[in-house]
């Protein structure tokens, strides 16, 4: 396997190689954008200071430095470095892979195997790791950039520590430009809207920023200093019209979801379509919608959950630009629904409680008693079978004996037509505002 750190390579082929790859830091030290890893006090660093390292998973968005991590920590850690991508890998190769770490612990030297978007490994796969991880043949690195607790095994994410590697903010990809202005040995030939617009166009991805980089100084003649419009004509992209991890980005969702609970259907359909014009992710702007139904609607209108998973199913068959109507005529709908948050309130009161009260055994009454021990000790004792009660409802206690009974959930009022007057009233008024009849 090449050395992506190896000194031998002629000058002439490394100075061809990608600005992203010449830039790989040589220690954890260069890292940037992973502090709470790869800072003096971070997870890793103190990993290395111990001398002792376990199995893990790394998890987060491209170019956040995974690969270059994983590399690092085998040089400092004194480890062999095998890498395999599961993209390309079957089992014939895994076991290449652990034969050859077999014998290099026979010689008395660790391996640190790095497997690269490990969620693809099927479920066999991944439980061939569970040996060769238990018997410390393999320091396991595994790179994702789905959620471990859906993609990988349980048993597998049992014996491995997940690690979270955080996107690059602003400041992060500004040090990585500076190092590539001083590689190259000149400034990057872009004024300062420019340079922001370009750090924009990374969207936290720190190999994307240099990749970004590199086709600005082959585009640029002698002396020429790009705009923001002559730089997203270079690159080809379409600048943002607001930083999607940025104040933009928060300011416009918190005003779609403000206008959505305000029942204002005009300036939600306004800050939704802000949203799409900036180029935000349609199936984001889905999933807001459905935490507004649940968290704004509730169970004032059950329906409006129901619309919108339904606009946002529309829009993975319609796509770009049709499917987006779904999203608005969702987003519509949820404005000018009822509202009550009484399943949301009394959602964080449950787990608080639950957090609270810790393992109680709830009231023996309602638990199952299949053996002749569990009746002996009451258990189903007194219980009563609320269909053959009165009206169905036989008003047992049903929390545990030490909580006695609760109430988190406050319904929201009987029938909804004050609700509905309101709002019709409110409409008539903005109508008569407007002359209309």
């Amino acid at each position: 396997m090449s050395d992506l750190f190896a000194s031998h390579v002629p000058k002439d082929i490394a100075e061809r190689r990608p600005l992203a790859d010449r830039l790989r830091p040589k220690n954890l030290s260069e890292v940037t954008g992973q502090e709470h890893l790869t800072g003096e006090d971070g997870v890793l660093a103190r990993m290395i200071a111990s001398g002792s390292l376990g199995s893990m998973i790394f998890w987060g968005p491209p170019g956040t430095g995974k690969t270059t991590v994983a590399r690092l920590l085998s040089g400092e850690a004194g480890l062999a470095f095998e890498q395999i991508s599961a993209i390309f890998s079957g089992v014939a190769d895994l076991k290449k892979v652990f034969e050859g770490a077999r014998m290099r612990r026979m010689e008395g030297r660790q391996t640190l195997l790095f497997v690269d978007e490990i969620h693809r490994f099927n479920r066999a796969q991944q439980d061939s790791f569970l040996p060769v991880m238990e018997d410390g043949t393999v320091i396991l690195v595994g790179a994702t950039t789905e959620n471990p607790s859906f993609e990988l095994n349980a048993a597998l994410l049992s014996r491995a520590r997940v690690l979270t590697f955080k996107s690059h903010d602003e400041t992060s990809i500004e040090t990585l430009l500076k190092r590539a202005e001083d590689t190259e040995a000149k400034p990057l030939p872009l004024d300062e809207n420019a340079r922001a617009a370009l750090i924009r166009m990374a969207d936290g991805d720190g190999r994307a920023s240099l990749t970004l980089a590199e086709e600005v100084w082959r585009a640029a003649r002698a002396g020429e200093i790009f705009d923001t419009e002559g730089l997203a004509r270079i690159v080809q992209r379409r600048a943002p019209v607001y930083d999607k991890g940025q104040d933009g980005h928060y300011n416009l969702i918190s005003a779609l979801h403000k206008s959505v609970r305000g029942s204002d259907p005009d300036a939600a359909l306004y800050y939704l379509c802000r949203m799409f014009d900036a180029g935000e992710d349609p199936l984001y702007l889905g999933r807001r919608l459905v935490r507004m139904a649940v968290e704004d609607i509730g169970l004032a209108d059950p329906q409006a959950l129901v619309i919108c998973n339904a606009a946002k199913d529309a829009y993975d068959y319609l796509g770009s630009p049709e499917g987006e109507l779904a999203l608005a005529q969702a987003c519509v709908y949820l404005a000018t629904a009822p509202k009550s948050n009484g399943v949301y309130v009394a959602y964080k009161a449950a787990m608080r409680a639950a957090k609270e009260h810790g393992s109680l055994l709830p009231p023996k009454h309602i638990l199952n008693a299949p053996t002749k021990l569990m009746k002996a000790e009451g258990y189903n004792e007194g219980y009563r079978y609320d269909h053959d009660e009165p009206d169905a409802f036989s008003g047992q206690n049903y929390f545990p004996e030490k909580m006695g009974r609760q109430q988190y959930y406050d319904p929201p009022e009987r029938g909804f037509e004050r609700d509905i007057k309101k709002r019709l009233d409110w409409w008539s008024k903005l109508r008569r505002e407007r002359g209309e009849p």
